[in-house]
């Protein structure tokens, strides 16, 4: 009996198949396979490998990049969040706790519209309405509106640290003078000659806008004075004031507002929360 067929040494066999071949050698099976050789067995393994390790990398270059994606939405969207807070309620970013007052929060809410100042009040025929807000420390502006249109402004660019003033002809309810006078590195001389300017039969309306008390002298405290304001004597550092008096004309002293600057009271930290102030305005008659 022949020996069995033993492959070379440097190969391994596969087998495919075998079957009897009854003529050749009925006990014995002849079986049919084909050999690689081991080197090339480890080169398609490496080759495999290769390609598992370049998958397992663009897998997780594609999940660290889906990651820092996902990282910079969230941080956009909370960006976002805040940045509309503020321009919602910008007083709200200057409070020591984060949260305003209701008076506050309610009053800012009824006047939020820039180009129209809407009234709550109605008046008589021959009254002018007007709506004045102080500014709310040295980050909101003052406002001041005259029925229904705005005057002194955020949107008309005219307000400015200090004391903001409005004349108007008591008769036409006409608009004759706006202007700020800055009262903390200003010239206090030139209030002063503002104020002796105005005209008899004029209204006056003022608001307040971060300082509007440091270069005040007498003289100009008694002008003010004379034009009704009570306040204005002790109108002090960072102090907010709102007022409506006139020159001549029968506009009650009451329609005034003053809050002091006061640390342990203070709404937004160095300054007392914002006032409002709005009524009627008779007209004035000779």
């Amino acid at each position: 009996m022949p020996p069995p067929h033993t492959p070379p040494s440097n190969s391994q066999q596969l087998l495919i198949g075998c079957h009897l071949e009854a003529q050749v050698e009925p006990d014995h099976p002849v079986c049919f396979g084909v050999s690689r050789s081991p080197r090339s067995e480890r080169q398609q393994d490496m080759f495999t490998i290769r390609v598992g390790k370049s998958h397992t990398t663009r897998r997780w270059n594609l999940l660290r990049w889906f990651l820092q994606a996902a990282l910079v939405l969230i941080l956009l969207v909370v960006v976002l969040v805040v940045l509309l807070q503020l321009y919602s309620d910008p007083s709200k970013a200057l409070t020591k706790d984060g949260s305003t007052s209701s008076q506050t929060s309610s009053s800012w809410t009824s006047s939020q519209s820039d180009r129209t100042c809407l009234m709550k009040k109605s008046c008589p025929y021959d009254h002018y309405s007007f709506f004045l807000q102080s500014g709310a420390a040295n980050v909101v502006p003052p406002k001041i509106c005259i029925n229904n249109n705005l005057i002194v402004g955020t949107v008309l660019n005219n307000a400015g640290v200090g004391i903001n003033v409005v004349t108007l002809n008591g008769k036409t309810g006409e608009v004759l003078n706006s202007d700020h006078f800055d009262m903390y590195s200003g010239d206090v001389e030139t209030l002063i000659k503002f104020l002796k300017s105005i005209e008899t039969g004029s209204v006056v309306l003022m608001a307040s806008y971060d300082e509007p008390a440091t270069k005040l002298n007498d003289e100009a405290r008694k002008l003010i004075a004379d034009l009704g304001s009570s306040a204005i004597q002790t109108l002090g550092f960072r102090d907010t004031w709102v007022f409506v008096g006139g020159k001549g004309t029968s506009v009650e002293s009451s329609m005034e507002k003053h809050v002091k600057n006061d640390q342990t009271s203070n709404k937004y930290d160095q300054w007392p929360e914002l006032v409002q102030l709005e009524g009627c305005i008779p007209k004035y008659l000779d």
